[in-house]
C-alpha cells in the first residue's frame, strides 16, 4: 500500500542535503518535507528556493524546521557532518562526525514516533552503526545508503566497456562504503545472462586487468570528483531518492544499502552493505547472495577494518 501523505525530514542542508531536497521535489515523492540545519538560515534559504520552483512540478509543503518535526515523518535522512580535510585520517573524520552524530541521534529520537532512518552522513558504515545502537531502534528500522551509489557507479562503467544500456546491466559492490569494499564479480548479470556467458557468447572478454580497473575507479570515484569540482552530490542525491521511493512506495527493491549484521556469513555485529529487500517497513531482509571463496573472504576482510574503527569511536 502506498500513502497518499507522506513526510520526510533532511538533517544537514550542506551540498548533498540540498541536492537530495532538490532532487525529491522535481520527483514529487513527498506532500511534506523540512529541512533542519544548525545553521537555520541556510536551511530556511534552501526552502525558500525551492518552493520557489514548485509551480512547474507541482504542489508540496517545503520549509525549514526543528528536531520536534521529525514527528510523524516516514523517513528521515541524516546528512549532516563534517567533509573530511587535507591531511586528515579516516580515523579523524570518524571520531569528529560521531561525535556530531551523537547529539543529532539524541534530539532526533527524543521525538521519533515512526519511520525509517536513513543515515548518509561519512564515514557511512560507522555512522550506522553507532545511530543504531545510540537509538536502540531495530537494525530494520536504521540503515545506511550504504554501495548503493557504489554499484551504480559499477553498473555505468560495465555498461561503457559493453556499449549496453546500464538499465541491462546488474551487479552489486558489497562491503565497506570506502576503500574495502567487493565487487561481486560472480553475481553480475548482463542482458539477463552471466558474465563470463557474454563475454564468451559475444566475444567481448573481461580479462583480470580490465576487472581491477573497474574496481579501482568505483572505489576512487568519489576522490576523483572531489578533486574536480569539490564535492560529490548529484549522484548520491539521486541516489537517495531512490532508495526513498522504495520506502514509501513500498516497492520491495533490492538496494545494497548498510545495517548492522549478525550471523550472515559468521559475520556479527558490524554495520556493512549488503543486497537488501527495501519496502515501508524499512530492511525487510538482508539476503545472504552466494559468493565465491575470494569474495567470502575479502568481505570478512571488510568487516574486520569496520570494526577496527568502531573500536574507536564506541566510547565517545
Amino acid at each position: 500500500m502506498v500513502k497518499s501523505k507522506v513526510k520526510v525530514a533532511i538533517i544537514g542542508t550542506g551540498f548533498v542535503g540540498s541536492s537530495i531536497a532538490f532532487e525529491m521535489a522535481i520527483k514529487g515523492l513527498v506532500s511534506e518535507m523540512v529541512l533542519i540545519d544548525v545553521n537555520k538560515a541556510k536551511a530556511f534559504g534552501e526552502a525558500m528556493d525551492i518552493n520557489h520552483g514548485l509551480s512547474f512540478v507541482g504542489q508540496m509543503s517545503i520549509y525549514s524546521g526543528d528536531y520536534q518535526d521529525c514527528k510523524d515523518c516516514d523517513c528521515i535522512i541524516i546528512t549532516a557532518g563534517a567533509g573530511r580535510k587535507p591531511g586528515e585520517t579516516r580515523l579523524d573524520l570518524a571520531k569528529k562526525n560521531t561525535s556530531i552524530i551523537k547529539d543529532i541521534t539524541k534530539n532526533v529520537i527524543k521525538y521519533y514516533n515512526q519511520g525509517v532512518i536513513l543515515v548518509v552522513s561519512n564515514p557511512l558504515d560507522i555512522i550506522t552503526y553507532m545511530f543504531r545502537k545510540w537509538s536502540s531502534l531495530p537494525a530494520s528500522k536504521v540503515f545506511g545508503s550504504g554501495t548503493v551509489l557504489d554499484s551504480s557507479r559499477f553498473r555505468y562503467l560495465l555498461s561503457q566497456k559493453f556499449n549496453m544500456d546500464v538499465r541491462n546491466v546488474h551487479g552489486y559492490i558489497i562491503g565497506e562504503h570506502g576503500d574495502s569494499q567487493i565487487p561481486v564479480w560472480s553475481a553480475v548479470n548482463v542482458a539477463g545472462m552471466r558474465l563470463g556467458e557474454y563475454c564468451s557468447i559475444y566475444n567481448n572478454p573481461l580479462c583480470n586487468t580490465d576487472k581491477d580497473e573497474i574496481a579501482k575507479e568505483v572505489k576512487e570515484a568519489g576522490a576523483t570528483i572531489i578533486k574536480n569540482k569539490g564535492a560529490t552530490y548529484y549522484a548520491i542525491a539521486m541516489t537517495v531518492n531512490r532508495i526513498v521511493e522504495a520506502i514509501i512506495k513500498n516497492q520491495n527493491s533490492i538496494l545494497t544499502v548498510s545495517s548492522v549484521i549478525n550471523g550472515l556469513y559468521g559475520i556479527n555485529d558490524v554495520a556493512l552493505s549488503m543486497p537488501c529487500i527495501i519496502n515501508s517497513n524499512g530492511i525487510d531482509r538482508v539476503l545472504e547472495i552466494t559468493l565465491d571463496d575470494l569474495e567470502l573472504k575479502e568481505l570478512k576482510t571488510s568487516a574486520e577494518k569496520i570494526k577496527e574503527v568502531l573500536k574507536q569511536v564506541e566510547d565517545i
